[in-house]
């Protein structure tokens, strides 16, 4: 019966990251494949808009921070994961209008283009709170020993979410018009709303008040506020080398793997003239070498007790190899060599998931699990951002503005990003998690006491 109950309780996990998957994957895949192929907005533009959401990543420690200290009903996780995510998914009834204002020539695209980062950084916002409040949950509920197969069914839902996405868009809007966008992201709040109460229903054991009042006495009295707890989060980063070299390794990861997400598919409508429902299929190619990674790392480290530094290395050289790939694909404009690519891209991103995940809930320290993955969820958040913004950046100033063409430009791009995960690889090669532990509670209660002097 106890294993019946654990397998129900990581199928409950993957459900609720099931609306998180769709949501994601319509920004990444379809809202700027449509706003920069299609609508012709201005490349920076739009990719500067999907990282926005992003740069609300400094919000992540903070809602950590408050899940730990303020619990709803006795729930510290689930209510917050519930009301982000419905929050979350209210933008996506107005993007379509949106795409198609950054579209128009006209004083009208000023206007959109507020309007559209107003509405994204209310996303990025709910996503803070629901990416942050997620992962302390699996931290919590889920035994050191089994995490990496957890994380790799939680994440590997994440991604089948997207591949289901981009199958859907593929039927519902095999080419773009108004009408059929509309109506695919109509889709979005019930798909949230149903797979987040299935998978919230009893998944999370009541805290009580006694115990609740324990884990606070452990920890002195602060400010709630966000700038107080970005001020906590800097000196807890600061004042431990190995977690200032993790920050800077899942920034840098990051990266590495997102800086193609926001212009993969417009580089195969610019150097391979392809329509919409083939670069949506670019999804479903790295998302299914994703699965079979993360499903195989899963099973293998639930089996063999492999270092999860030695998964996200093996992943990261991986992602660097499958990149230079792809870039090969675009100087030679060979189109046979971009599934290749991706689907290696896919299957290292798998293994590199899997292990950094794994280490980002082992460095954390009782009582402060919402707090630390918060700010891992930052580093998280910060690469996604800067990836997005100067992926958009290099194509309008290296294409866009003609200095290279399309083959040359997205190549140099391609090749930037496996770079930038040799050097996050680098990076990890001197982390130690047991360095990490030694920064104690009563280390956490000096930089708290300092935060409230403050």
């Amino acid at each position: 019966m106890a294993f019946v109950r654990f397998v129900i309780k990581i199928i409950q996990l993957a459900i609720t990251r099931i609306g998180a998957g769709w949501m994601f994957a319509l920004l990444t895949f379809n809202f700027n494949r449509v706003a920069i192929a299609d609508l012709k907005a201005t490349a920076v533009v739009v990719t500067s808009l999907i990282g926005l959401h992003h740069f609300i990543s400094f919000l992540y420690p903070y809602w950590g921070r408050i899940s730990d200290r303020h619990p709803i009903w006795g729930f510290r996780r689930s209510p917050y994961i519930l009301l982000s995510g419905l929050l979350a998914s209210v933008p996506f009834l107005f993007l379509p209008a949106i795409a198609a204002g950054l579209g128009e020539k006209s004083s009208h695209v000023m206007l959109s283009t507020v309007e559209a980062f107003g509405l994204i950084a209310f996303f990025g916002m709910a996503m803070a709170m629901n990416g942050s409040s997620s992962n302390a949950l699996i931290a919590e509920i889920v035994p050191e020993k089994n995490r990496g197969a957890v994380v790799a069914v939680v994440w590997a839902t994440v991604i089948i979410s997207g591949i289901a996405s981009a199958g859907v868009s593929r039927v519902i809007m095999p080419t773009y018009t108004p009408e059929t966008m509309q109506y695919l992201y109509n889709l979005t709040p019930a798909i949230v709303l149903v797979t987040m109460i299935i998978g919230l229903i009893g998944i999370e054991p009541r805290i009580t008040k006694e115990e609740h009042a324990k884990l606070l006495a452990k920890q002195p009295e602060e400010s709630d506020s966000p700038l107080g707890t970005l001020r906590v989060a800097a000196r807890l980063i600061g004042g431990n080398p190995q977690a200032r070299g993790f920050f800077f390794y899942v920034l840098l990861g990051i990266m590495g793997i997102f800086l193609q997400d926001a212009i993969l598919e417009p580089f195969g409508a610019m150097v391979f003239g392809m329509e919409q429902a083939d670069t949506a299929k670019f999804q479903q190619v790295w998302g299914s070498g994703a699965l079979l990674g993360m499903f195989g790392i899963g099973i293998i480290s639930n089996i063999y007790p492999i270092a999860k530094k030695t998964i996200a290395s093996i992943g990261g050289i991986g992602i660097a190899i499958g990149m230079g790939l792809i870039a090969a694909s675009s100087l030679s404009r060979q189109v046979a060599l971009i599934n290749p690519g991706l689907l290696l891209v896919g299957l290292a991103i798998g293994f590199f998931n899997v292990g950094s995940l794994s280490m980002m809930m082992e460095m954390t320290i009782e009582g402060q699990a919402g707090l630390y993955m918060g700010i891992w969820g930052m580093a998280q958040g910060l690469g996604n951002g800067c990836a997005n913004i100067l992926s958009g950046a290099l194509l309008s100033v290296l294409v866009e503005s003609r200095l290279m063409n399309a083959t040359s430009g997205y190549a140099l791009i391609f090749g930037f990003e496996a770079l930038l995960m040799v050097a996050a690889v680098s990076i990890l090669r001197g982390i130690s998690v047991q360095e990490f532990k030694g920064l104690s509670h009563k280390d956490i209660g000096t930089v708290l006491a300092l935060d409230t002097a403050g």
